[in-house]
């Protein structure tokens, strides 16, 4: 595995699960639901769209030690975090569907602007020739 592959992440939040002490687990949402079927809030975290990862957002909740949920926001690797909260751990998670989401979809409005706009250019230039 390299650094900063997401199965790190994936794989330490496995591992914080599981050293904990039996009393310390955080119950299931709902009764007769496998656990799998619920989204584990530490740690999950979306990245936004675009060519580049230097100028990528990503989305990542952290649980804080008092039980609070927070976001962090990041553009690249290296940028300080932007963070949002303290909110409970379903907002956490729809939070970071909703800015994911919302960027996705100004992404493919971008590309599609530009994309138009390289069509128009296309048959402006070739009427031009004709």
């Amino acid at each position: 595995m390299s650094q900063g592959d997401p199965t790190d992440d994936a794989l330490a939040t496995i591992a914080s699960i599981l050293d904990r002490p039996e009393g310390q687990r955080e119950p299931t949402k709902a009764e007769g639901k496998p656990a799998a079927a619920a989204v584990e809030a530490h740690g999950y975290y979306k990245v936004g769209p675009g060519p580049m990862a230097a100028i990528r957002f990503k989305w990542t909740v952290r649980r804080a030690e008092n039980g609070d949920y927070f976001v962090d926001e990041t553009i690249g690797d290296g940028s300080a975090a932007i963070t949002s909260g303290p909110m409970p751990k379903d907002a956490a998670v729809k939070f970071v569907d909703d800015r994911e989401h919302e960027a996705r979809t100004r992404f493919d409005q971008l590309r599609a602007e530009m994309s138009g706009r390289a069509a128009a250019a296309e048959i402006l230039r070739q009427g031009g020739e004709a």
